[in-house]
């Protein structure tokens, strides 16, 4: 699950001084101007830092939340200290512009993206021996044919082949998304109004203070991350990921405190409602259906199978959060549509502007009216033109419809074909629901290209046909709304748009190296897809058998397992028809199916860090009005710092250097047994 419905709250002083004309005697640098080598740099670098941080999510649990407010606070922080420093050691440095920190936003962005959209916790590793061994040889469909283990080489050459399609997919049609229709893009408007106010005396102030607190809780849980490494012994059974806090009852069904910053982080970065959403799914499956269900062995499925086996418990597990996610996500591709289409309808008919909503440039229109003039000027002045991305489009086309056959036998040229003539208007649909509600359903398309594909190719290489085709659709249609949110971004930053599409371009680039560089580090440190591990990689099954479904249809389902899967598919859809007909005060308490889809099949470990972490922010948010300022920081503090010790902990995995210590519970598990099942003591 990819957040992309966060918002950003930023002090009313400083959004209001960088809106009314704070930069109108500042001048606009050109577009190469804004494209510096320090900037390349520092993306580089940050592009790395959260390529890792993105990988650890995607690899335990899944849940990414939005981190672009670290990423333009660190990018500004760098850049500011080293021309700070230069000044006092006596040497020139050119000057930080606002532009120059929207290059870099949108190029670590795009670095980080590859790192989800490539795939590495989702469709490519559906692919490899670990998930087709998982599901077993004797399991309907699952054929070792349709195996394709990670190495660096193809996995880099794949991301260099289908990563480039989206940025040329829908670039001559970014004046009609920005200032004709003038769509928001939520995301993209928060991040131009943050930068903004770092550039302002009152917000580079702030963002100081953001920094240090940043690097507080970083060392903070770094060092917390170092002490739980000398605990966890060997094995996996080991510390304080271990710890049944709430219980050995409760343990036994994933019911423990794990003290994992990084999910603590990304319950203060998630909104109230996804946390408490992921908790309630937890509680529904680990705590009600999943005892119940393990009631029934011997009758629905076979007595004594193994833990991981389809045809047992674990099959309800995957198939029934399959049916939710399924559920939920056609659900909201239906509704994007619908009001992409009804939007597109009006704008057509009465040829007016779209009716979406910009409070905050409404009331002070009389003010900036000079500066939207001069955002038009920029915007239209420094254009990509359109012979480059069309050409650029049908070469990139071409060159992958040799390409990927290669790499993957099962895959006809005419699939990429198919798919690349499917994919912009696909991407034009993401793009343009995400500029409307802030949504970008990327994965409910791949997921769509999946089935479409998968069904395609028949039972000769449907999977691996699916799962690439999950990728290409996944990679076109989630850069797309990527690209257009920079657009906007720089839209109202003054940023040229070729530097926003030349920074895209470049941070792909570096995630087409980096990306597969630092999952390649988690993938020879650690046990990546071991379920009893800390990188258990779940949707990598997840999607291997979505797409052995696409091709053997619902026959693989264990018994009673189908109407299972009917019920939850139903409940997501009425959940959220209720969710969007309920009035504003009820909905916001409804949960979020997608959210409450996660827990079931991975665990509800997680659910309590990400439930402390919304009950933290709660009190803190009631306590302070400092709280929505330094939240976001904290938080990335939190998922930095743990994430960051995957280095070093990757580092002494490969030197074979074992913590020294084990703490686990075992003994007292096997006396409190023993107490039970032993009769009481004669009395004296």
């Amino acid at each position: 699950m990819h957040d992309d419905e966060l918002g950003y709250e930023i002090s009313a002083n400083i959004l209001e001084e960088s809106l009314i004309g704070y930069f109108k005697d500042v001048p606009v640098p050109l577009w190469w101007e804004q494209i510096t080598v320090r900037g390349l740099v520092v993306s580089a670098i940050l592009g790395c830092v959260f390529c890792l941080i993105t990988h650890k999510l995607n690899l335990t649990v899944g849940v990414i939340p939005s981190l672009n407010v670290a990423a333009g606070l660190l990018g500004f922080f760098f850049v500011k200290s080293w021309t700070v420093f230069l000044s006092k050691l006596g040497i020139w440095s050119k000057p930080f512009t606002r532009q120059e920190n929207t290059v870099i936003q949108t190029c670590v962005v795009a670095c980080m993206g590859l790192a989800f959209s490539g795939g590495f916790g989702s469709y490519l590793l559906g692919m490899n021996g670990k998930s087709y061994a998982k599901l077993g040889p004797d399991y309907p469909g699952n054929r070792a044919e349709d195996v394709k283990d990670p190495s660096m080489g193809w996995m880099i050459a794949y991301l260099f082949t289908v990563s480039f399609l989206g940025i040329f997919s829908l670039v001559p049609l970014r004046q009609i998304m920005i200032l004709k229709y003038k769509l928001t893009y939520p995301s993209g408007t928060a991040t131009a109004l943050l930068i903004n106010s770092f550039h302002t005396v009152q917000g580079a102030d702030i963002a100081e203070k953001q920094v240090a607190c940043l690097g507080k809780f970083f060392g903070g849980s770094f060092l917390w991350s170092l002490f739980k490494w000398f605990w966890s012994g060997i094995g996996d059974s080991c510390g304080f990921d271990n710890f049944p806090i709430l219980g050995l009852k409760a343990y036994a069904n994933t019911f423990y405190f794990d003290f994992s910053m990084t999910y603590i982080g990304v319950g203060m970065i998630c909104p109230h409602i996804v946390n408490c959403s992921v908790l309630l799914g937890a509680i529904i499956s680990w705590g009600i259906m999943w005892p119940l269900i393990s009631t029934q062995e011997g009758k629905w499925f076979p007595a004594n199978l193994p833990s991981s086996d389809f045809g047992g418990l674990y099959g309800y597990k995957v198939f029934i959060a399959i049916a939710l996610v399924l559920g939920d996500g056609l659900y909201n591709f239906l509704k994007i549509s619908v009001i992409t289409l009804q939007a597109i309808y009006h704008q057509t008919r009465n040829d007016q502007h779209l009716p979406v909503k910009d409070s905050i440039l409404g009331e002070v229109a009389e003010e900036i009216s000079q500066e939207e003039k001069q955002r038009n000027k920029v915007f239209l002045e420094e254009g990509v033109p359109f012979w480059v991305a069309g050409s650029g489009y049908v070469a990139l086309a071409c060159i992958s419809m040799t390409v990927i056959p290669q790499m993957f036998p099962a895959v006809r040229w005419y699939y990429v074909l198919g798919a690349y003539i499917l994919a912009p208007v696909l991407a034009f649909c993401n793009a343009y629901g995400c500029g409307l509600t802030d949504w970008s359903l990327g994965t409910t398309y791949g997921k769509l290209g999946l089935f479409v594909f998968a069904g395609w190719a028949g039972s000769n290489g449907g999977v691996m046909a699916g799962l690439v085709g999950c990728g290409v659709m996944m990679s076109i249609v989630s850069t797309a709304a990527d690209l257009m949110q920079d657009f906007r971004t720089g839209y109202l930053t003054l940023s040229s748009p070729r530097s926003m599409f030349i920074s895209q371009l470049a941070g792909t680039v570096m995630g087409c190296i980096t990306a597969p560089l630092t999952f390649w580090l988690f993938w020879t440190s650690f046990d990546v897809g071991n379920p009893e591990g800390e990188y258990k990689a779940p949707y990598g099954v997840l999607f291997r058998t979505m797409a052995i479904v696409g091709v053997e249809g619902l026959s693989t389902l264990p018994p009673h397992c189908l109407e299972l899967c009917c019920i939850f598919f139903v409940a997501a859809f009425v959940i959220n028809i209720i969710r969007d007909t309920a009035p504003k005060n009820v909905s916001a308490y409804i949960p979020i199916p997608m959210a409450m889809a996660i827990p079931f099949y991975i665990g509800a470990y997680f659910a309590i860090d990400m439930f402390l972490g919304t009950v933290i922010l709660f009190f803190w948010q009631r306590l302070s009005k400092q709280a929505d300022v330094y939240a976001p920081a904290v938080a990335s503090g939190l998922i930095c710092g743990d994430g960051i010790w995957s280095v070093p902990s990757a580092a002494l995995s490969l030197a074979k250097i074992n913590p020294p210590l084990c703490m686990m519970f075992e003994s007292v598990k096997a006396e409190i047994e023993k107490y039970f099942q032993s009769p009481p003591p004669p009395p004296q």
